[in-house]
């Protein structure tokens, strides 16, 4: 057996190892996500005082608009929102509350819809996006909710 030394020193190797793991693969999945991603911070509950707001990444894909979060150790979205599914409710200014958890300049958007409510909140140029993907639906299809 060896001396309680020994082990220490190569438990806090491990430790060192495993945390160096933990942070490549967090840089690598950031680096991956902010590929043509937009910065967007996405709420499910809603709370009078600001709080529920993570922060993410997404990326449209054609009819989705895929959400992942940016702390997550989730391969895959964690929301998905089909745009025929959604309709906003509201625009508002976030609260002074809670612009600490949104990209700068950030409008809230209240999605209704089929599924859960959410609320998105995104600068100016992701929101001009988002609501050019929402107006762009195929032909036939009613916009009620447009700008």
């Amino acid at each position: 057996m060896g001396s309680p030394v020994v082990w220490l020193v190569v438990a806090v190797g491990l430790l060192l190892v495993a945390a160096l793991v933990v942070a490549v693969l967090a840089w690598r999945r950031l680096r991956e996500l902010r590929v043509g991603g937009i910065d967007v911070a996405l709420r499910v509950n809603k709370d009078s005082g600001g709080r529920g707001w993570h922060l993410g990444v997404a990326h449209y894909r054609g009819e989705e608009f895929a959400w992942y979060r940016v702390l997550s150790l989730r391969s895959g979205p964690n929301w998905v929102v089909n745009r025929r599914d959604v309709e906003i409710a509201r625009r508002r200014e976030p609260s002074a509350a809670e612009s600490y958890a949104m990209p700068p300049g950030a409008t809230v958007l209240d999605l209704t819809g089929r599924g859960p409510e959410l609320e998105l909140a995104m600068g100016v140029d992701a929101l001009t996006g988002f609501l050019s993907w929402l107006e762009s639906a195929p032909p036939g299809r009613s916009v009620p909710w447009a700008s």
